[in-house]
């Protein structure tokens, strides 16, 4: 086991016991579930006054969840940022220092470190089980209804766009023109909701998820923290790394995750599902959406 995933665990034992936690020892634990990478460059002090709590108030927190103090706690931490999970602290101004010194091919190497580093660390959190069960859910239900705004958008249009070569049941919310509330008005029990936002989180987004437990939907949330409201909403809850030497959130791990969703959705589905996709594109290649090659 890396010394990333070690950590991993840890925010994984503090996210399930922060409901159990007080409200001061909850903000510190949100803090550390939303900022992992200051644990372990900051001292009990520095990481108290971000997180606007008592210095032993995250002694406290690292006791509840079976450390001896707050520097036990943060051992794993600091091990995974000599291992390179650090991120950056000011990326938009480090990516002009970039641009100014000329060396682009830094960036380069530093961009496509930071893709497979999302890919594994959000991989070796995931297990498979829950990626099955997940899957099952969308199999079995009645409609499937896949909201994300702003870049989140492109990715549910995509996994929509892509499920729609065999299934008819996928819905890219919000509709043009719509609301994603508006769009779950029938939505039940018999429905499912695919729900990602990174933070900052979107306020629709959580509005939407909110409407969805009422009405009594399966919700699969998709986020970058542990203490995302949506993921603490989810009855089926991945978590996603977003780091990037870029300002914007990373959505190359968001992207896998869905790919490997939809890919245990048919791997999970009845025997129809070939059937639809070669139908499917035995159709666009008969109305010559495809090019053909040459004879």
């Amino acid at each position: 086991m890396n010394d990333t995933t070690v950590s991993n665990s840890i925010l994984e034992r503090l996210a399930d016991e922060l409901g159990d936690l007080t409200p001061e020892a909850r903000k510190a634990a949100t803090y550390v579930l939303e900022n992992p990478h200051d644990v372990g460059v900051s001292t009990v002090r520095e990481i108290a006054q971000a997180a606007k709590v008592k210095p032993n108030t995250f002694v406290r927190m690292a006791r509840q969840v079976g450390f001896e103090g707050y520097e036990d706690f943060r051992a794993p931490f600091r091990e995974a940022i000599r291992n390179g999970a650090a991120s950056f602290p000011d990326r938009a101004r480090w990516l002009q220092d970039i641009r100014k010194s000329g060396d682009l091919g830094g960036l380069f190497a530093d961009m496509a470190e930071g893709a497979i580093r999302n890919l594994e660390d959000t991989f070796a959190a995931i297990d498979a089980d829950a990626m099955q069960a997940a899957a099952e859910a969308v199999w079995n239900s009645r409609h499937v209804y896949t909201l994300g705004v702003g870049v989140n958008n492109a990715n549910a249009r995509n996994f929509t766009y892509l499920a729609s070569t065999g299934m008819t049941q996928f819905h890219a919310i919000p509709r043009p023109g719509s609301t994603a509330i508006d769009d779950l008005a029938w939505a039940n029990q018999s429905d499912v909701l695919i729900a990602m936002t990174c933070r900052p989180y979107r306020t629709e987004v959580i509005e939407a998820v909110e409407v969805a437990r009422e009405q009594g939907m399966t919700i699969i949330g998709i986020s970058d923290s542990p203490a995302s409201p949506i993921i603490r909403a989810a009855d089926h809850a991945f978590v996603v790394a977003a780091d990037t030497p870029q300002f914007f959130p990373s959505s190359v791990s968001t992207v896998a995750l869905l790919e490997t969703l939809l890919s245990f959705v048919i791997a999970v589905a009845s025997d129809e599902i070939v059937t639809r996709v070669e139908k499917f594109h035995r159709r666009r290649h008969q109305l010559g959406i495809y090019a053909e090659d040459p004879e």
